[in-house]
Formats: structure tokens, sequence, C-alpha cells
């Protein structure tokens, strides 16, 4: 049985890995998952320096999933070089490095620090606020996707996935902005904008006002959009947004998507990856599929 994937050039030994944010680097959850088992580790987001992160509180739940504000809080690239990618390097997994950035300038500096480090692929978060342009996040406007990933492109010497904000009119557009830009894959959804008001303290639950949701309440919108996206360009999709078991990471995979990305789920169930890896297995051997690239985009 092959569960293998060739994902933007690189070999995976299955298509499952974390969405970035919600594994740390890996070390956090070790104890719990043997990380060999995942295809791939994808890292919290890193940028050029620490970045403290939005006020408290930033986290809240919602009717089938939740909502964070956490603003990227992360340590920066040279922290992340000296602790995180040792500590990988010890396991046999793929590395995807999730880079954040204000500006078009601070995306490049984190894709040079990187460009003689062991990691396998740079998955760029462009649902950064953009600086330089008032504040509207990079994925938002289609010609700042291109040029930001044509920008990136020139500096980077690992594979390059765009990730994708669902918070647009058209998500293909973004697709198609992205490849056009030289993308050698996209990864959606990113979380949707969402509010919580805290009825009992009559103020929001976040300090930040909105936050991102996450978790099974998105699914549907996150299926939908990778199967048009995966329609739309042909680079390949990594697929993400409120997977929890083998059978929610099979709909993304027959809807287009290469590879999954398993997130919330991390936060209620430590295991949840190992055990989609296991439960698609199980699918495949019960529905005696021998390659996994059988149910890659089987419903058309």
């Amino acid at each position: 049985m092959n569960l293998s994937v060739d994902f933007a050039g690189v070999t995976m030994k299955n298509p499952v890995t974390t969405a970035s944010g919600t594994f740390g680097s890996g070390a956090e959850y070790s104890e719990f998952v043997d990380l060999n088992k995942l295809g791939a580790v994808t890292t919290k987001g890193v940028a050029s320096v620490p970045w403290e992160g939005n006020p408290t509180p930033r986290i809240c739940e919602t009717y089938g999933g939740m909502l964070n504000a956490i603003g990227l809080q992360n340590p920066g690239i040279d922290v992340f070089v000296k602790r995180d990618i040792p500590f990988l390097k010890k396991y046999d997994t793929r590395i995807i490095v999730n880079v954040c950035g204000r500006t078009p300038e601070e995306y490049v500096e984190v894709v040079k620090g990187l460009e003689n480090e062991p990691v396998d692929l740079l998955e760029i978060n462009i649902s950064c606020p953009n600086v330089e342009a008032g504040g509207i996040a990079f994925g938002q406007d289609p010609k700042l996707v291109e040029k930001i990933t044509d920008q990136i492109k020139q500096n980077a010497k690992q594979p390059v996935i765009m990730k994708l904000s669902p918070n647009v009119t058209d998500i293909t557009q973004m697709a198609k902005a992205a490849e056009a830009g030289g993308a050698d894959a996209v990864s959606l959804i990113n979380t949707l904008t969402g509010m919580k008001i805290d009825i009992n303290r009559r103020t929001f639950a976040l300090a930040n006002k909105t936050g991102g949701m996450s978790g099974p309440a998105v699914k549907p919108v996150a299926v939908r959009m990778v199967y048009q996206t995966a329609h739309a360009v042909k680079i390949p999709v990594l697929g993400m947004g409120g997977i929890c078991t083998a059978e929610d990471a099979l709909e993304f995979l027959m809807a287009g998507a290469t590879m999954v990305a398993v997130g919330t789920a991390n936060f209620h169930n430590p295991t949840a990856t190992a055990d989609i890896v296991e439960g698609i297995k199980q699918f495949m051997e019960k529905n005696k599929v021998s390659d996994i690239r059988e149910l890659i985009g089987c419903v058309a």
C-alpha cells in the first residue's frame, strides 16, 4: 500500500502534516505523537524578529470551533534556527516552515535566512496585515499576492507554498495570482474572520475584538474552496480547515488536495495527526485502494 505523495517536488511518506500555529514546532507534541509517523511537520509562524503577539484574552471557544487572535507571537528566526530545526531533524519527517511578515522585505529576510537550512518547504502566510498597504492582508488583493509571491520566489531556495486567506470573494482568483507569481503550491484555508461577545462582561471575548475562526464549523467552506482551487490551478493544494478525523482528511483529498493539515483538532486530541494517518490506512485497506493517488481528486 502506497501512502506517499509528491508535493511540489518533495516526496512525503504520507499526505498528513500539521497546521501552522497549532503544533508549535513539534517539541510540545512529541511526547504524544511519534513525529516519524507524519508526512511533515509545519511549524508555527517565523518572523525576521521576535513578535509579541496581541494582548490577552486572545483565544476563546465557539460552537464547533474556536477563535484566536494570537497575533503570530514567535521568537524570531534566530531562535528558530538554533533551537527548532535541530530538534525536528532528529525525526524522519519533512519540515515545512511557516513564514510571516508585515512588509515584503520582512518575508524576504526570513526566506533568505532559511536558504542554507535543512528545511524542505516554505509556507508563506499572506494573511498577515500589510503595513505598507494600510493594513489590508497581502492575501486579499490578487495583485499583491502575485507580487509578493514573485519576490519570495526570487529569493527562496526551497519550494514555496502560498497560504491563502478565505476572507475573499473568489478564492480561485487568489490561487491563480499565486500561481502566476511562481508559487510551487498553495495551502488553504487559513482562518475565517469572526467575533464573539461576552454577554456577562458586555464586551468582546477577545481583546482584539475579532479573531480567526477554525475548527469543524469551517470544514464545509474549506472543502468547497479546496475543490474550486484544485480545479483552477495546476500546482498542488495543501488542504486544511476543521479536519478532525480520517474521514475529514479523505474529503479534502477526494476534493483535490494532495496533502492535508490538521490544526485545531490537536488542541483537544493531541494524537489527532497520527490517528488520521492510521485511519487513512484502514480506509484504504477496507476499500482495497493500493495507492493514495487513486483517491486524490477522484471527485470530478
